[in-house]
């Protein structure tokens, strides 16, 4: 669906000046409306600034001190071997903590601040009527949250090199990023779900937990996926938190003979991220042109 504010750059030679001036003033909006859109969402997040770095800095330091002192010292074997052998139980948890936080990140960002920017503060309405598109809208949120996973992804990785659960530290430094198609892969079809509600009547929650913590908990987070019964299985092959999970195991100390090729995982992110792109497209668009 072609966007008629994108096609109205130039004004007619015998159009008035003030016309013509009025689409020249709107012709760098509508180049750069997502740029504009993501910055206008994280200057909104310096608002709770603070909760971002407790909760990016916070949230894994007392995850990796309980698990690294504490559950780890009751594990006398490996749960996993890599490519020089078996890896410790934090080396094997790490990856999976780390994709965890991005897909938190989604869930905080595509969910009540899209009801907000929709309904209650209606501040997706405004920026409608200005030369920025629906698609820009879209992909500047978008922009803005996959900056503030890519910060948490970070610190998160920072903290894993410093408890020296990265084997490949280099190869390792690609965990961010692969927080970051984990956490789009989760979030974009969730923003395309929240885009389409009307009203709060407690979806939020259900998804948080109902669809959040079983994939938090079923996708062989803390314990290899073989090892739960066949039956849950299936949870783990839908769940971007498994595929990101085994992906970052991968690129920190290498796959187990017989698991999924490292490609297969992440064409399976990227099938899931482009799916949600697509559909929130299409949703921002019918809402606001309606």
């Amino acid at each position: 669906m072609s966007d008629p504010r994108a096609d109205a750059v130039d004004a007619p030679a015998d159009a008035p000046a003030v016309t013509r001036a009025a689409l020249a003033a709107g012709a760098r909006p509508r180049r750069l409306g997502a740029l504009y859109v993501a910055e206008h969402q994280l200057r909104a997040m310096r608002a709770y600034g603070w909760t971002i770095v407790v909760g990016g800095v916070g949230q894994p330091l007392v995850y990796l001190l309980g698990i690294g002192l504490g559950l780890a010292a009751f594990l006398d074997t490996s749960v996993a071997d890599g490519a020089d052998g078996p890896v410790g139980y934090v080396e094997f948890v790490a990856p999976a903590l780390l994709v965890t936080a991005s897909v938190g990140v989604a869930v905080d960002e595509f969910t009540y601040a899209v009801m907000n920017g929709f309904k209650w503060r209606r501040l997706y309405w405004a920026v409608n009527a200005s030369p920025v598109s629906p698609p820009q809208l879209a992909a500047g949120v978008v922009l803005a949250v996959a900056a503030r996973m890519l910060l948490t992804a970070a610190a998160y990785y920072a903290l894993v090199l410093a408890f020296g659960a990265v084997e490949h530290p280099l190869r390792g430094a690609l965990l961010p990023l692969v927080g970051v198609l984990t956490g789009l892969a989760f979030g974009l079809p969730l923003l395309a779900y929240s885009a389409s509600l009307t009203d709060d009547r407690g979806q939020f929650a259900l998804v948080q937990r109902f669809v959040f913590t079983p994939l938090f908990l079923f996708s062989g987070t803390f314990y290899p996926l073989a090892t739960m019964p066949a039956a849950l299985q299936w949870v783990g092959w839908l769940s971007p938190v498994w595929h990101g999970a085994e992906l970052g195991r991968a690129l920190s100390y290498g796959a187990p003979p017989g698991a999924w090729p490292a490609w297969a995982h992440l064409a399976v992110l990227l099938a899931q991220a482009g799916v949600g792109a697509w559909a929130a497209r299409r949703v921002f668009l019918r809402r606001l042109r309606s």
